[in-house]
């Protein structure tokens, strides 16, 4: 079913003042995710949508397997790094080896009961929120199980009122920076990734405990770019029905590169964006790793 014949009531689901869609959750998925028994040696990486969850499902096999291919060659990524709140994650669970790693797009104060009790340890990516906006208001187009997201400046609204998938981006980075966690969370940048991917390689193995030889971590860098996640058909979504992710309308890898916002927004759109996120950080400790401006 297309979202031409879902009402939006349909397309949709309310969870704890969520809104997600009924394609990729379900009332079960969310228990489940809720009743998840996390394990000291899981590693989570949590994205904001679209700030790099596809590329973390990609990184994560290989450091935690010391850069071995298999899995990546041989398992779809929203099986191999299952989301924690999405109907897969109960039909894989169990096939999963440990270290395991999820991803998630949960704020902070809905990840599980387990979670806190446990030592797991969480990758927090961010990205430049003007080219999150960007990349979502493509996706919206080209994901059959979400609603049409109208004009560009229709969305722009739309996301800086939080009435998108996970609520406000602000709002999803607060909760992830004003944790208790201490060590067991790194913060990483999308741009970071781009600019120096191996150097964020090393950060990564070295946070999750795998001290990688230079080697290894060419090799996973080399594996892990955007060409070839978008040639390979266990990271690049092909394997989806085109009812649910229609590559024709706007390709799932579209660019993937850092700053492509300036090549959309308008001086206006820019100065609206600016003005809200800026608003909305006043007063925090931290700082963004880049400008807004």
């Amino acid at each position: 079913m297309s979202s031409e014949d879902m009402s939006s009531e349909d397309m949709y689901l309310d969870y704890r003042g969520h809104t997600l869609p009924t394609e990729t959750h379900s009332a079960q998925s969310l228990a489940f995710a809720e009743e998840f028994k996390f394990e000291d040696d899981d590693v989570v990486a949590v994205t904001y949508p679209k700030s790099g969850t596809v590329w973390m499902q990609e990184i994560l096999p290989l450091v935690l397997n010391g850069g071995d291919l298999t899995p990546i060659q041989t398992i779809p990524n929203w099986d191999r790094v299952p989301w924690l709140e999405e109907k897969r994650l109960s039909i894989v669970v169990d096939k999963l080896i440990s270290p395991r790693a999820l991803v998630t797009h949960f704020p902070y104060h809905l990840m599980p009961a387990s979670f806190h009790t446990s030592k797991a340890k969480v990758i927090y990516v961010i990205r430049n929120p003007k080219d999150v906006l960007v990349s979502s208001y493509y996706f919206h187009q080209m994901a059959g199980f979400l609603e049409d997201p109208g004009t560009l400046d229709e969305f722009i609204e739309k996301f800086l009122d939080g009435r998108v998938m996970f609520g406000k981006w602000t709002d999803h980075v607060k909760s992830w920076r004003h944790t208790e966690l201490g060590d067991r969370i790194m913060y990483i940048s999308y741009e970071e990734m781009v600019q120096d991917l191996p150097a964020a390689l090393k950060r990564i193995s070295g946070f999750v405990g795998k001290n990688l030889s230079e080697d290894i971590i060419q090799k996973i860098a080399e594996n892990c770019t955007f060409e070839s996640m978008k040639a390979n058909n266990m990271s690049n979504f092909s394997l989806i029905p085109k009812q649910y992710m229609d590559n024709e309308k706007s390709p799932f890898f579209r660019k993937g590169v850092a700053g492509d916002w300036k090549k959309h927004l308008s001086t206006e759109q820019l100065a609206r964006i600016t003005s809200v996120i800026c608003k909305e950080m006043e007063g925090e400790r931290f700082s963004l790793p880049w400008s807004l401006d």
